[in-house]
C-alpha cells in the first residue's frame, strides 16, 4: 500500500477544521454528531484524507455508542493500530494504513464473527455509495 505523507499545512488546506482535528490531531467528535453514526446507506467508507477504502457497509452495525461501528475493516492491511494511553486509560487506536489518519478505536465488545467493534469518527470517513 502506498504511504502518503503531507505537511501540516497541506492537510489543513485539504480538510475542514473538524476533519483536521480528528484525523491529524487525534480528536474525537461528539457522540451522535457525525454524519455516519446512524447512516444505513450501502457503500464503501474511505479515508477522508487519502481516499483509501477502509470499511464496507456490510460490516457496519448499530452499537448504540453514537459513532459508526464496524466489525472488521475492508481488508487486513487497510488499517493499523497503536496503543493509546491518553486520558488515564489504555485503548487501541485505529489509523489509516496509507496516511496514518486517526480514525477511532477498536474494542473487543463487538458482534460475531470477529467480536470487534471498530468505533470510528464520521469526520475521518467518506462514504462512496454502491
Amino acid at each position: 500500500m502506498e504511504k502518503i505523507e503531507k505537511s501540516e499545512a497541506e492537510w489543513r488546506a485539504q480538510l475542514t477544521e473538524e476533519q483536521f482535528a480528528v484525523t491529524r490531531k487525534h480528536a474525537t467528535e461528539r457522540a451522535w454528531s457525525g454524519a455516519y453514526a446512524s447512516n444505513k446507506d450501502p457503500g464503501i467508507y474511505h479515508c477522508i484524507c487519502c481516499d483509501a477504502p477502509l470499511f464496507d457497509s456490510d460490516t457496519k452495525f448499530e452499537s448504540g455508542t453514537g459513532w459508526p461501528s464496524f466489525w472488521e475493516p475492508i481488508s487486513a492491511g487497510a488499517v493499523g493500530t497503536e496503543t493509546d494511553r491518553k486520558f488515564f486509560m489504555v485503548r487501541t487506536e485505529v489509523h489509516c494504513a496509507s496516511c496514518k489518519a486517526h480514525l477511532g478505536h477498536v474494542f473487543e465488545d463487538g458482534p460475531d464473527p470477529t467480536g470487534l467493534r471498530f468505533c470510528m469518527n464520521s469526520a475521518s470517513l467518506n462514504l462512496k455509495q454502491k
